[in-house]
């Protein structure tokens, strides 16, 4: 019970700290004399590093143990949060994020495949419900914490509270978290360096392209991800556990289940990036009023994950997947088809119908990804999953960018039914986990 109660507690800090930061945003923007545009890095630097090193630390725990890197990376995440609280200029405090974003990698590579140690395969499906209900009450709670915090105090608070937190965490994971016989095999650290090499660049390429900025910039990174991916899989080819897992990829059903993962994270990036402009330029609805409608979705993801991770331990993935994929398909295309002046019941419960079909996905994905894994390749498993959601949520926000950018003021609208065709992709895929073995 200590063991998983220390693993969700440093799930939920890294799920909380992306949402607290966004939410602080402005205040720090305003603190360190910064532009806009100079602050988002604080935002990105802290995504890249996790995208960087989310496969490598993945690799790591197959070799030494997840339980090592989970405690390294929780520990790594509570100083570099102290050093967060204490920065005094832009720089310093971005460099000190990408290496909380370090500390947070450690932490989500490795979090599913403690789960899977501690859990039987035929009660897994609880396990990861619960660490998606962990993950959904943070996302939903991130904001309103970030708000009652700075109602009171500096923004630095927000990164100072981690502290006791981690350090709690850890208390629980040292005596409880279970070991595992390292392998003998040595870490590659040229591979390491061309993984996070090829995504850090494809996540630059990606952002640019949405900013719609001089295609040098699109390109160089773009051309720099394609080289440094082409010489990561000839470095792997052959290669028994590699980092990139090609080789789980080659299972038709992990394969299903990343492609589902990845598209419905963009169908999520899509809304949630975009429904509080459709709330306030397209629907004139005040920010207080938006932060309220932004909370059945998260609410109910979270209520809905224990329940359908029950249900994935009797039903077929692909299905419950499917199904509820579908779902959310049908709630972000009401959503963008509201009339002009809709009534608060009409938004909530469109927001509750995207909540019960995204709840619906998660928990029953989560376990079809691990299952399809050998079990000593839980570490890397464990990584795609993590990674499947971050290029998911990056794709989808690079594309909401892009929805602005072409469409003015109707992009919040373009971007929600964008966001129901990625839902309905990743509906077709979970359900073609129904024939894949």
């Amino acid at each position: 019970m200590r063991a998983l109660l220390a693993i969700l507690l440093g799930v939920a800090l890294g799920s909380l700290d992306t949402a607290i930061a966004n939410t602080a945003l402005p205040a720090i923007a305003t603190d360190l004399q910064a532009s806009p545009a100079a602050s988002v890095w604080v935002i990105n630097a802290y995504q890249l590093a996790i995208v960087a090193t989310l496969l490598p630390f993945a690799a790591l725990g197959d070799l030494v143990g997840p339980r090592r890197i989970f405690l390294g990376g929780l520990a790594f995440f509570t100083v570099a949060s102290l050093a967060c609280s204490f920065a005094t200029t832009l720089p310093t405090l971005t460099i000190a994020r990408g290496l909380q974003g370090i500390g947070a990698s450690g932490v989500m590579s490795v979090n599913i495949a403690l789960i899977r140690l501690i859990y039987p395969i035929s009660r897994l499906g609880r396990g990861v419900g619960l660490n998606a209900l962990v993950v959904g009450v943070s996302f939903a709670l991130g904001p309103t914490l970030a708000s009652l915090v700075l109602s009171v105090a500096a923004w630095p608070w927000l990164f100072a509270i981690n502290v006791p937190l981690g350090l709690l965490a850890l208390a629980f994971a040292w005596p409880a978290l279970p070991h595992t016989t390292p392998r003998q095999n040595n870490f590659d650290w040229m591979t390491a360096a061309l993984t996070g090499l090829s995504f850090a660049s494809l996540v630059l390429s990606l952002g640019a392209a949405a900013q719609r900025e001089a295609l040098v910039l699109v390109f160089i990174p773009l051309g720099l991800a394609i080289l440094a991916g082409g010489l990561l899989l000839r470095r792997q080819a052959g290669h028994p556990a590699p980092m990139l897992p090609v080789d789980l990829l080659r299972r038709p059903m992990f394969a299903l289940s990343a492609i589902t993962s990845m598209a419905s994270f963009a169908a999520q990036g899509l809304a949630f990036i975009s429904l509080p402009f459709y709330f306030e330029e397209v629907l004139h609805r005040n920010p207080v009023e938006t932060g309220f409608l932004m909370s059945p979705w998260p609410i109910v993801v979270a209520l809905a994950a224990p329940i359908a991770g029950r249900l994935s331990d009797r039903y077929a993935p692909g299905l419950l997947g499917g199904v509820g994929l579908a779902i959310l398909c049908a709630g972000l295309v009401s959503l963008a088809l509201l009339p002009a002046d809709p009534g608060v019941f009409d938004i909530v419960f469109r927001m509750t119908i995207c909540g019960v079909g995204f709840g619906l996905f998660q928990a029953p994905n989560l376990k079809a990804l691990m299952a399809s894994a050998p079990p000593e390749r839980s570490g890397g498993a464990s990584g795609v999953i993590a990674m499947a959601r971050l290029l998911g949520q990056t794709s989808g926000a690079a594309l909401v960018a892009l929805c602005f950018s072409l469409a003015g003021i109707h992009g919040a609208t373009t971007a929600l039914l964008l966001g129901g065709a990625c839902a309905g992709l990743a509906s077709l895929a979970s359900f073609a986990r129904l024939w894949a073995k």
